[in-house]
């Protein structure tokens, strides 16, 4: 027991001690909401989209690189959809969405190795592009779905066995939280258990080191941004599922921060070479979390951003320190 004490990490494990407490916080002094089901249900399926775009992040920057577009390209995907599915089935918007979401990683993934754009420039021109791109497919405006089966994955999914909300209903645990939890097994076993992912690690720990390794350095971060790009695609059909429209003005907003922190505050280093998909996981749940405790408490929305902001700067801080050692 000494001996696991003293190799106790914060920054590898704190997140999970971290959000043990928050969960015991809950259950005892906001039982009333937390004692529901539904609630858990809830916070798992609606950040589903949020957290789709966080585990293809956490690829990104344990490659030693950022995204700040993912944003306004989950808007451009969804509206670019739903505009090609028109009201043909379902598999036609999320092909789309996918694949132009694999292109459009692609070509930052490019401009970022062999054009040798820093990363932060780049995907801050894609911000601005695919927003723009959004806004003029659909004219400023909401763009709707015109599929009926559209909403299916964020509304429909499998009874859990055993448990019930309060009234005594079933609770159903739609298909978007599987969809989230699937993907972060995939990503898990492709950063942990593949060449690739060794690699990954390699290039962001150390570039040079990679290189003189014969590491593919410039192959190795575009498919990280082309799997980003597949996750945003993903987390577009999620997302416009769960309204059944894309607004394309705010769509997306703020999502790359939300992805980011929740990337960083699982334990994933922002220099790169280090990091979860669990951690990950559990950073996305953390931060919807904390959503609902403050929601529950009745804070001000005006101050959730400041409780969220000072989370994400004790989860950086750690992180630093420990970099330092």
């Amino acid at each position: 027991m000494i001996e696991r004490l003293k190799q106790f990490d914060w920054q590898r494990d704190g997140v999970l001690v971290a959000f043990g407490v928050f969960v015991v916080y809950a259950l005892i002094f906001q039982g009333q909401v937390f004692h529901n089901p539904l609630v858990w249900r809830n916070m798992l399926s609606s950040n589903a989209d949020i957290g789709l775009i966080a585990l293809g992040m956490t690829l990104v920057i344990i490659g030693g690189g950022i995204d700040l577009s993912v944003g306004s390209l989950f808007a451009l995907l969804g509206v670019l959809g739903l505009k090609m599915m028109g009201d043909g089935p379902t598999p036609i918007g999320v092909g789309w969405m996918v694949g132009c979401g694999a292109l459009l990683g692609l070509a930052q993934g490019l401009v970022i190795t062999w054009g040798k754009v820093v990363p932060f420039v780049a995907t801050l021109v894609g911000l601005l592009v695919f927003r723009s791109g959004a806004l003029v497919m659909a004219n400023g405006g909401t763009f709707r779905s015109e599929n009926s089966n559209w909403s299916a994955v964020a509304s429909e999914g499998v009874v859990i066995p055993f448990v019930s909300a309060a009234n005594g209903r079933p609770v159903e645990l739609y298909w978007s939280a599987f969809l989230f939890l699937g993907m972060a097994v995939l990503l898990g076993v492709l950063l942990t258990r593949t060449p690739y992912g060794r690699r990954l690690v390699a290039v962001g720990s150390n570039e040079k080191a990679a290189k003189y390794a014969a590491v593919k350095v410039d192959q190795v971060r575009v498919w990280s941004y082309v799997i980003l790009g597949v996750c945003t695609g993903l987390a577009a059909w999620v997302g416009s599922a769960k309204l059944n429209s894309v607004p394309s003005s705010n769509a997306g907003q703020l999502y790359e921060l939300e992805a980011i922190a929740a990337v960083v505050i699982g334990g994933t280093a922002l220099t790169g070479g280090r990091g979860r998909i669990w951690g990950t996981v559990i950073g996305v749940l953390f931060l919807g979390m904390i959503t609902t405790m403050l929601v529950a408490a009745d804070v001000s929305t005006y101050l959730q951003g400041l409780v969220k902001g000072g989370i994400i700067l004790v989860a950086v801080l750690v992180s630093r320190g420990r970099t330092r050692e």
